[in-house]
């Protein structure tokens, strides 16, 4: 375990994410096309004006970045999807379990929510880190997307709050 700090994201933190997103193997969960990382990245850091959007540091230097995708629709607001991405340099070191662990208590107290799910694409260095903490599978398919020529399944993960 590694000391480091959690606070809400701030607009500033972007620069961080773009610098993530350059690097293939950082952001090897999220299949945006070239194209799409501007757009999803404004509005993964967007909801920091929610107070949706975590970033953990080490030495106040940003080093994982975690956003609850609120949804803005009554019928739907009851649960929400999130993204986490890690600093390579920084995984396996409990980060990433503390940012889930905070994410969590951030949907269920602050907004109320009943669930919060999560897509991955398998091999995900995320999916043991969210079996631990008792996400559960609902969905899976398989060659749904491909990279490198290869096919990956989707993974699709929810967590339900007592």
């Amino acid at each position: 375990m590694i000391d480091h700090d959690i606070r809400y994201s701030e607009l500033e933190d972007l620069p961080t994410l773009e610098k993530w997103f350059l690097d293939e193997a950082t952001c090897d969960d999220f299949p945006f096309g070239y194209e799409e990382r501007a757009d999803a990245l404004k509005n993964w850091i967007g909801f920091s004006r929610f107070k949706a959007s975590l970033t953990g540091t080490i030495d106040g230097v940003p080093c994982a970045v975690g956003t609850l995708f609120l949804m803005p629709y009554k019928k739907v607001s009851h649960h929400c999807s999130f993204y986490l991405i890690v600093d390579p340099d920084h995984r396996r070191k409990g980060i990433g379990t503390s940012m889930v662990r905070n994410l969590l208590h951030l949907a269920k107290n602050r907004f109320r929510l009943e669930s919060v799910h999560v897509e991955v694409y398998e091999p995900s260095k995320l999916l043991p880190l969210l079996l631990k903490l008792q996400f559960e599978p609902f969905a899976r398919q398989e060659n749904y997307l491909k990279i490198g020529g290869c096919g990956r399944a989707r993974i699709l993960l929810e967590h339900f709050f007592p």
